[in-house]
């Protein structure tokens, strides 16, 4: 693998409040050091503004929150255009997946409609795309289980129940880190370094 193995490639993050900032700046750091340029995105339309401001999780005591600004809207962007697609963890799936308008209603038959939601489904059908999704990040995917079925994963116990409920195929690997082809996710936070190489390695290896 060269020094620069996704050189020229492009990379999407979808994020939401309660990110984790330690996974945030890994992304935003290391892939540009290997050629990527990255794009954190949101449900910006649902939110009203053409700019989302965003806040950290805070996992110790007496941590401040963190933020950041984001400035693109996933229906404003083309999933094709990316070589890798990135769930961020924690919360930000629960909160991508608000049904517009937010505070409405809603009801079964839109859990689909929600866009990062569309944008993570369409990435899955393409099977050039490498998918990455850590800890709790596979709630992107729930509302489409047709999409999961099959497919061997591993993730937070949190989320275990819904993933097993889509007809996953739980892997508790000791590595905590599981490939299936161009599906690439990790258990939680902890194992970031070992989940960030993973997916450069397949994305090289699949010439994303």
């Amino acid at each position: 693998m060269t020094n620069r193995p996704l050189e020229g490639k492009k990379v999407a993050v979808l994020v939401e409040t309660e990110y984790i900032p330690g996974e945030v700046k890994h992304y935003a750091e290391a892939f540009p050091k290997l050629g990527a340029r990255v794009d954190f995105m949101a449900n910006l339309k649902i939110h009203d503004t053409d700019c989302l401001t965003i806040v950290s999780d805070v996992t110790e005591p007496g941590e401040t929150p963190e933020s950041m600004e984001v400035t693109i809207d996933v229906s404003d962007v083309d999933v094709n255009d990316y070589a890798i697609v990135i769930q961020t963890a924690n919360y930000c799936a629960v909160r991508l997946r608000e049904i517009p308008p937010i505070g409405s209603l809603g009801g079964v038959a839109q859990i689909k409609d929600p866009p990062a939601v569309r944008f993570f489904a369409q990435a899955m059908v393409n099977k050039r795309i490498v998918k990455g999704a850590l800890c709790h990040a596979l709630w992107i995917l729930t509302p489409w289980p047709e999409l999961l079925r099959d497919r061997k994963v591993i993730c937070h116990t949190v989320v275990l129940a819904d993933i097993h409920n889509a007809g996953a195929i739980y892997v508790p690997d000791p590595v905590e880190v599981v490939v299936d082809e161009d599906l690439v996710t990790a258990r939680s936070f902890a194992n970031m370094d070992a989940y960030f190489d993973t997916l450069v390695r397949v994305a090289a290896e699949r010439g994303a």
